[in-house]
C-alpha cells in the first residue's frame, strides 16, 4: 500500500506564490514519474507538471514559465513551485506517482483570489 501526503495548498492573491509538496511512503517499488494534476471547478482533471526518474519534465502550456516541478528521490517527494498565480489556477491539485500503477493523493485546494 502506498501513502501520499500532500501539503502546501491554500488561498493566495493573484500574482502570489505557493509551494506544494507530496511525500510518498509505504510499499513503493521503482517510481517512474511523479508530478501534479489539477481539477478546476466544473472541469475535468488535467495535467499540470510531471518529472520522470531521469529528470525530464513535462508542463501544461498554461503553466510554462510560472511553475517548476522538482523531486527529491531520496525522500520520495515531489514539489511544485507555483509563481505568478492567476485566478484560473484555482483548482484541487492532486499528487501523481507512477510505479507499475498510478497512485493519487487526496488533493489539496489552491484558491487564487483577491
Amino acid at each position: 500500500q502506498v501513502q501520499l501526503v500532500e501539503s502546501g495548498g491554500g488561498l493566495v492573491q493573484p500574482g502570489g506564490s505557493l509551494r506544494l509538496s507530496c511525500a510518498a511512503s509505504g510499499s513503493i517499488s521503482s517510481i517512474n514519474a511523479m508530478g501534479w494534476y489539477r481539477q478546476p471547478p466544473g472541469k475535468q482533471r488535467e495535467l499540470v507538471a510531471i518529472i520522470t526518474s531521469g529528470g525530464r519534465t513535462i508542463y501544461a502550456d498554461s503553466v510554462k514559465g510560472r511553475f517548476t516541478v522538482s523531486r527529491d528521490n531520496a525522500k520520495n517527494t515531489v514539489y511544485l513551485q507555483m509563481n505568478s498565480l492567476k485566478p484560473e489556477d484555482t483548482a484541487v491539485h492532486y499528487c501523481y506517482v507512477r510505479t507499475y500503477v498510478v497512485h493519487w493523493g487526496q488533493g489539496t485546494q489552491v484558491t487564487v483570489s483577491s
